[in-house]
């Protein structure tokens, strides 16, 4: 088995390719990198992914980062089903319409709750209050454009089949929901195509990917997950400051 992914289900981007990797039974060794325990620092990781970031896939010789990279590759080296990254050229389009859209406007907004309620405070920084309620009129306004722009009234964000674009949405928004943050209630348009993917999925998929994500204030509240290392303060103090 020559492909490699370095990956771990805390982060959403992880989670769309261990997702997309099983669903379409493509084998893999799994490195199971733990966050909170700084390897992502560690000198031997920085040998593969030199920005210390994950996922990370690694295929014999070649090395690539980036999910939408990642998951572009797969579906182009191990042929799935069309529906998932269509060779129709406005079809294809439309993916990375929505992908282009999502790194800028869903990424970085719908990860802040993991920061404010779990990772700071492991570290002895509480984000001010003031950051976290703008990050939820953030997210309102992004689900508000999510379901007028790419969902409106098709089966999925970008036609009536799921594609790459429907797994990395779905997974950056599990993040908050994970959270306590429920951003489904009150809209069903959106709720029901959580439902659809979700089918599409399988139950027994998605309980696998989100076990980790859905249980973690349990853990934080009960004192089980590691203080991360000195080393890894400074990475995590970056990323605290580019909070808006």
């Amino acid at each position: 088995m020559n492909l490699e992914l370095y990956l771990n289900l805390l982060s959403q981007p992880c989670r769309a390719v261990y997702i997309f990797a099983k669903k379409n039974g493509i084998p893999f060794k799994m490195h199971n990198m733990d966050i909170l325990e700084g390897q992502l620092m560690s000198e031997q990781f920085s040998q593969v992914n030199c920005l210390r970031k994950i996922p990370v896939l690694k295929d014999g010789n070649f090395v690539l980062t980036e999910s939408s990279a990642i998951l572009i590759y797969l579906s182009s080296k191990y042929q799935v089903a069309d529906h998932w990254y269509p060779a129709d050229p406005q079809a294809r389009a439309r993916v990375h319409e929505y992908l282009g859209w999502h790194a800028d406007n869903i990424r970085s907004t719908f990860g802040v709750l993991l920061w404010a309620k779990v990772l700071a405070p492991l570290i002895g920084i509480q984000i001010p209050e003031e950051k976290v309620e703008r990050n939820r009129e953030q997210m309102v306004l992004a689900l508000q454009r999510l379901e007028e722009k790419f969902l409106g009234d098709r089966a999925f964000l970008t036609g009536q089949q799921v594609t790459l674009a429907d797994l990395m949405s779905l997974e950056e928004l599990m993040q908050p929901v994970a959270l306590g943050c429920n951003l489904f209630e009150g809209r069903p348009r959106l709720s029901a195509w959580r439902d659809r993917v979700e089918a599409f999925l399988g139950a027994e998929l998605c309980q696998e990917a989100h076990g980790l994500i859905l249980s973690i204030l349990e853990e934080a509240a009960k004192k089980r997950l590691p203080v991360p290392p000195p080393e890894f303060h400074a990475s995590m103090l970056s990323r605290i400051a580019r909070i808006p």
